[in-house]
């Protein structure tokens, strides 16, 4: 009798261990995805309320090749982490660095792209003159020749006041190398710190160099020029990938397998090209 409950038991424990397991896997038919709007050419807000950009299309891209439907977000950046663990959407695609600190609370998909940082300065300025522009550094594999470039720059950017976006690898990257020589302003968006700049109220901007290209770009920005050394890695992380809770292992595999087929069949290329006119496809 008591073998026969034993085996009862087994039994049920066995069946309730598999309801769970489906219960956790999830059938993925509609993937929501968080954007900012707000930080072209990555992902920008046109005129009409329109949602597009780089990783606009990219999404929409992946979604297709996961066989789910899209819905695309705009959500402001300084609540987009949380939001996704409140699970008002699925993912994030917004030019978020994966960087350990974001790994503590999210997860996030391979990277799907890769860019240096940059500076953007009038024309006219002393800054235009700064050393090192057009170099790039990886302070993970040339930190010694990396800090040696910073220590180049501090000299021309001492006194002045830098503009970063808030919450952003940019922030943490003038917070840990020029906080002894600069002021750092911290702004809600790009675009917010770009209006200081035309208005002469900041001395530079400081964001990858996509973003600061695209701001140049605009027709108010005419006398402006992208100075100073590119880094990548370190503070700055290791490239830009889709943000993800830790318990949806099945989407990020989903996205991961998505994101290295794209990657292949040079369709991150493509992208990139047309949005920054340059390949930002991460190197392996």
């Amino acid at each position: 009798m008591t073998f026969i409950r034993a085996i009862a038991i087994a039994l049920c424990g066995t069946a309730l261990a598999a309801s769970a397991a489906l219960a956790q896997a999830k059938k993925w038919e509609t993937v929501r995805i968080a954007t900012e709007g707000a930080y072209a050419p990555w992902n920008m807000t046109a005129p009409g309320g329109k949602l597009e950009g780089f990783e606009i299309d990219l999404a929409n891209d992946l979604c297709a090749r996961m066989k789910v439907k899209c819905e695309i977000v705009a959500q402001d950046w300084d609540g987009i982490i949380p939001a996704l663990s409140a699970k008002k959407y699925d993912a994030i695609m917004a030019g978020m660095s994966i960087t350990d600190e974001r790994l503590k609370v999210i997860n996030f998909s391979v990277p799907y792209a890769n860019d240096p940082n940059a500076f953007g300065v009038a024309k006219d300025s002393p800054l235009a003159k700064m050393p090192g522009t057009g170099q790039r550094y990886s302070l993970n594999t040339q930190e010694a020749e990396a800090l040696k470039a910073i220590e180049a720059i501090k000299p021309i950017l001492k006194g002045k006041t830098i503009g970063v976006q808030t919450s952003t690898t940019h922030a943490n990257f003038a917070e840990k190398y020029l906080k002894d020589t600069v002021e750092i302003r911290e702004y809600k968006s790009t675009e917010a710190h770009d209006l200081d700049l035309a208005a002469g109220r900041i001395d530079a901007i400081l964001a990858d160099s996509a973003t600061v290209r695209g701001t140049l770009a605009k027709p108010e920005f005419k006398d402006y020029v992208l100075v100073g050394p590119g880094f990548t890695g370190g503070v700055l992380g290791r490239g830009v990938g889709v943000g993800l809770r830790k318990d949806d292992t099945d989407l990020k595999q989903m996205f991961d397998e998505a994101i290295k087929a794209a990657i292949a069949d040079g369709t991150v290329k493509n992208l990139s090209e047309k949005w920054f006119k340059g390949d930002l496809t991460p190197q392996s």
